[in-house]
């Protein structure tokens, strides 16, 4: 757990140094402004990356602090991303297009043109404007799109030897709910809302329920308590489960109506044919409880023979360890699809899939882009989902 934190701390302070070092670099200091406004831009930006930060551990362990801060930190923080992308961006066009006009030069008999300073600074400052509106339009369309009702996605999942008895079971996947700092109650109640729309056969939750205290969220988490299936609601834990004391939001999702399968399994039953549901806890619940190891084999340990077996997991790495047991189907979540450029090449990093269906050696493996969001309120190009999955017998190997 130790080493996690560390790893966490490392790269917030990387981002914090990294970030305000170099859109001051080529942001503040390219603008044709007096020193003493220049200094006050310094103090701004530094404000609005540490103020953020440290709010992250405030909401964190003081809880009750004005949900108006959490909304004002994290959307900074996504704007704050959005320049440091665009400033990059801006700059790497900037070099290419110097190097071809030196590459040019090189076979060119007219010598190198004098570069027109004026002009130059004009054009990196009306840029860096430019920089700033279009960081302040994605900010917005982002949050928009973070803040959307989440959209129904349809999943036919052909599935080989399924019982006849289980043709057109439905399964709904919620996942990475993230309640707490900007996902409040009303969020959740129409999320809650639209998945009794669906009426499944059964409710799977992938983890990443909440992020803070079973106090200090019960109301706000209480919509998914109301939902039924016939055959079940399922809950496997996710990484922000162990980051918000573990063991009470199990008991408090058990006494919500979820079976939670840390490593183990339930035998669904539908007139009198059945097949094995599978749950491990997250990747990394080893490293903060010893006994919450995850572990897909433990997870099957007693389960019947020559049984269709689908297993819930929070991250797509469990397909790994997950892969020589057989399983037909694997359920996950973790990544939110990338959320927003450029985040989505960390999500990617140790992850086999990030977002999607996809087909692995057999096995039917499928991401979920989250029904929530977590850090800043805002996602470019990864909806929020809800997803319906839809067992079939798969007609080729029938």
């Amino acid at each position: 757990m130790l080493m996690s934190w560390v790893i966490w701390i490392s790269i917030l302070l990387i981002f914090t140094v990294g970030g305000f070092s170099f859109i001051n670099w080529r942001l503040i200091n390219t603008m044709g402004w007096p020193i003493l406004w220049k200094n006050v831009a310094r103090i701004l930006l530094a404000l609005m990356f540490v103020v953020p930060l440290s709010s992250m551990f405030m909401l964190r362990y003081i809880e009750g602090v004005s949900h108006k801060l959490a909304w004002i930190t994290y959307v900074t923080l996504g704007f704050l991303s959005f320049v440091f992308t665009l400033l990059i961006i801006r700059d790497l066009t900037v070099i290419l297009g110097i190097t071809a006009k030196w590459l040019a030069s090189l076979f060119s008999s007219e010598g190198s043109n004098v570069v027109d300073t004026s002009r130059r600074d004009f054009l990196i400052q009306t840029s860096n404007l430019g920089i700033l509106g279009a960081a302040g339009i994605l900010t917005a369309y982002g949050v928009y799109q973070a803040r959307r009702k989440p959209g129904i996605v349809n999943l036919t999942i052909p599935i080989k030897n399924l019982p006849a008895d289980f043709e057109g079971f439905r399964i709904v996947q919620i996942t990475d709910i993230h309640a707490g700092l900007t996902v409040k109650r009303d969020w959740t109640e129409i999320v809650a809302q639209q998945v009794s729309e669906l009426k499944p056969d059964l409710i799977a939750f992938t983890g990443d329920l909440a992020d803070g205290s079973v106090p200090h969220l019960r109301e706000h988490v209480e919509p998914f308590a109301f939902l039924n299936a016939p055959y079940g609601k399922f809950f496997v834990t996710g990484n922000h489960e162990y980051y918000s004391d573990v063991l009470p939001w199990v008991e408090e999702i058990g006494r919500m109506g979820y079976k939670v399968l840390n490593n183990e399994h339930a035998i669904v039953e539908r007139n009198g044919s059945s097949l094995v549901l599978a749950g491990v806890t997250d990747y990394s619940g080893g490293d903060f409880l010893p006994e919450h190891k995850s572990d897909p084999r433990k997870a099957v340990d007693g389960a019947p023979a020559d049984t269709v077996k689908i297993l819930l997991a929070h991250q797509p790495r469990s397909l790994h360890a997950a892969e020589p047991l057989g399983f037909d189907f694997i359920i996950t979540g973790h990544t939110h699809g990338g959320q927003f450029f450029p985040w989505n090449w960390l999500a990617a990093i140790g992850q086999p899939y990030i977002k999607g269906l996809h087909r692995h050696n057999g096995t039917w493996v499928y991401v979920s882009m989250g029904t929530g969001y977590w850090g800043p309120p805002v996602r470019l190009g990864t909806r929020s989902e809800i997803t319906l999955f839809t067992l079939t017998a798969d007609q080729q190997t029938a």
